[in-house]
């Protein structure tokens, strides 16, 4: 587990960017529109509105998000991924999925692991 998350750092490190941003970039992907709203991106990622104000500032200074006026409701702002952002993600998910598929028996090990630390409690 660790020799994988160790890959996904330097994997996200040579892309330029931070492991929440790479997150960041997922949750928009994978919303219903390819769009999100500012304050449902912060519930999923797990943080406070002003956090992720801060986290979409710096993804959106970079390039890799842009906000746009939710058509429904003037007050909400929605979050959608770049042309670049889009390159980014599809890029560093290929990278994840080979590391991921290169460490399978690793990570399987893993989960054994997990599952008898869970039965012996």
């Amino acid at each position: 587990m660790r020799r994988f998350l160790a890959f996904s750092e330097a994997a996200l490190a040579a892309a330029g960017v931070t492991s929440q941003q790479y997150q960041a970039l997922l949750v928009i992907r994978t919303a219903p529109e390819r769009q999100v709203r500012l304050r449902e991106l912060a519930e999923q990622m797990l943080m406070h509105h002003n956090g992720a104000v801060q986290l979409v500032d710096r993804m959106c200074a970079s390039g890799l998000a842009e906000r746009t006026p939710a058509e429904d409701d003037r007050r909400s702002v929605m979050i959608g991924l770049t042309a670049k952002g889009r390159e980014l993600l599809e890029s560093l998910a290929r990278v994840h999925l080979e590391g991921m598929l290169e460490n399978e028996l690793l990570l399987a090990e893993s989960l054994s692991r997990l599952r008898q630390v869970t039965l012996l409690v």
